[in-house]
């Protein structure tokens, strides 16, 4: 991005927003003024919709390329996320670890602070602009995997993971809302697929690459490979990425207009009003009133955090299940992963379509007016395959068959949860006012789960066998996972109605 980094910028959408309590002062005008200014905002919201500037009417490669940039990022650090996955026990002697919690924790730490990130990028996001966000968050994952790698004991290293993990939550936070900002709601299938892949596709060939350089010159170098593809989304992200959030746009544009009313006319500032920390602490805290105020994105994010948790207890018990069960070594354990990431990948192409098609068939239907509810039967479709996975590899493993048997039932659960997952971003994005804010709530939310799971992973599976354990969390899919889903489709455009959450 070109030019200093902007200014605050206030966002009043074109729905009212009041998520934040206040009223915001008024002006008092006369009523022909009232009118004038009315007239002059209109003029202005029509000639924004036409401009080229907006990011809504970029060329078809200009957008993509966005995406695409967007989407390395977000591959970029979930990969960091689960890398040294393979080599948990390597980790463990050699920073001197017995504690099972403890090894489990070295992993996981990065998911909680991947769940606090979002937070704080995401408001800012909607404040300062994407790009801002984005690039400086990289430049600190950077500089903190590189204290990973150089990490001497075990207090500085789960430090140093705990602070990448911060860094590396903004990418998540931020790529719902720049395909919002750059794509109709239409349009979004392909786009919101591109993007969702990186954090599902680079927990799943993290590991692959992680057991094999773990193996071979140890488990911290892992960190080096992060460091270098984080440069080399630096090198390309930094001149080629573009500002996409249409507020920061349009404050840019008014301050090189020569007509000094185009500054003020459809730009109301609460930040001048209210103070510019208040109004930032305004948009840190829409994530949390988001999640604690909508009961449907809160039934969202909680099944996705669930399907999230899932996934991340498997990464944590895949090392003892494959070394000790059917004695593979670090190298070869990592290829175990590559079942959810063939799941995800066939979801990602077949999802997106199936996606695009059920929402063009029903909006159609309607008179060719979509509406977010049409994402919903995608959802539910997708969620009968994450139980059939989870059932076909615990049991296959509680019976220690052949190993593709678990590795095939992890497929099945990975194309269950990326189906699942797309429709729910989809769905999210068309629904709410904050698209990034909205996103960011389920993603702390996700990684709250994905950070918790692995730590009683070893005990549950000790506990209740592969089998039993996988069949307690097969249950609670089944039970979250199908009569929500359906009751949103048939009730959401009700609920939408009555929110003030929502576009």
């Amino acid at each position: 991005m070109s030019g200093s980094p902007p200014g605050t910028v206030s966002f009043v959408p074109s729905h009212q927003d009041d998520l934040n309590h206040l009223h915001l002062p008024q002006v008092m005008r006369t009523e022909g003024q009232s009118a004038e200014v009315e007239d002059k905002t209109h003029d202005r919201e029509r000639d924004w919709e036409l401009d080229p500037a907006n990011p809504r009417n970029w060329s078809p490669a200009k957008k993509w390329t966005t995406t695409s940039l967007v989407a390395l990022y977000t591959f970029v650090t979930p990969l960091a996320s689960s890398i040294m996955a393979p080599g948990l026990l390597d980790v463990a002697i050699k920073f001197g670890i017995t504690d099972p919690t403890v090894i489990a924790l070295t992993l996981s730490i990065f998911l909680l602070s991947f769940a606090i990130g979002p937070l704080f990028a995401a408001p800012l996001s909607e404040v300062y602009g994407r790009v801002w966000v984005l690039h400086l968050a990289n430049f600190f994952f950077f500089t903190f995997n590189l204290g990973c790698a150089l990490s001497r004991n075990t207090v500085s290293f789960i430090v140093f993971r705990f602070l990448a993990g911060l860094a590396g939550s903004a990418p998540i936070a931020c790529g719902g809302g720049v395909v919002s900002d750059l794509f109709a709601e239409r349009d979004r299938a392909s786009a919101v697929a591109l993007y969702s892949i990186g954090p599902l596709i680079g927990p799943a060939i993290g590991p692959v690459m992680g057991g094999f350089i773990a193996e071979s010159v140890g488990v911290l170098y892992v960190f080096y490979v992060v460091i270098a593809i984080s440069g080399v989304a630096a090198v390309i992200g930094i001149p080629l990425l573009r500002e996409t959030y249409a507020p920061v746009i349009r404050l840019r544009l008014d301050n090189m207009a020569p007509d000094p009313e185009k500054t003020t006319v459809g730009h109301p500032a609460p930040q001048d009003e209210m103070g510019k920390w208040a109004y930032l602490w305004l948009n840190l805290k829409r994530p949390i009133i988001l999640l604690t105020r909508s009961f449907v994105l809160f039934i969202l994010s909680l099944y996705m955090a669930l399907m999230y948790g899932i996934y991340y207890l498997m990464f944590a018990t895949f090392p003892g299940l494959f070394s000790k069960v059917y004695h593979f070594s670090t190298g070869i354990g990592g290829l175990t992963y590559m079942g959810t990431g063939v799941g995800f990948l066939t979801a990602s192409w077949f999802g997106a379509r199936v996606s695009s098609k059920i929402y063009t068939y029903l909006a159609a239907k309607n008179g060719g007016k979509g509406k977010p509810e049409m994402r919903i039967p995608a959802l539910i479709f997708g969620s009968f395959f994450v139980p059939v996975g989870l059932l076909w590899y615990g049991w296959s493993a509680q019976a220690k068959a052949h190993f593709m048997m678990p590795i095939i039932g992890t497929a099945i659960f990975g194309f269950g949860l990326m189906t699942s997952f797309l429709p729910i971003q989809l769905y999210l994005v068309d629904t709410f006012t904050y698209a990034a804010s909205a996103i960011a709530a389920a993603s702390m939310f996700r990684s709250l789960l994905g950070f918790a799971f692995p730590l009683f992973g070893e005990q549950m599976f000790a506990s209740l066998g592969y089998g039993g354990g996988n069949s307690l969390l097969a249950g609670l899919a089944i039970i979250i996972g199908i009569p929500f889903p359906v009751w949103i489709y048939f009730a959401g455009e009700c609920i939408r109605a009555k929110s003030s959450l929502t576009r």
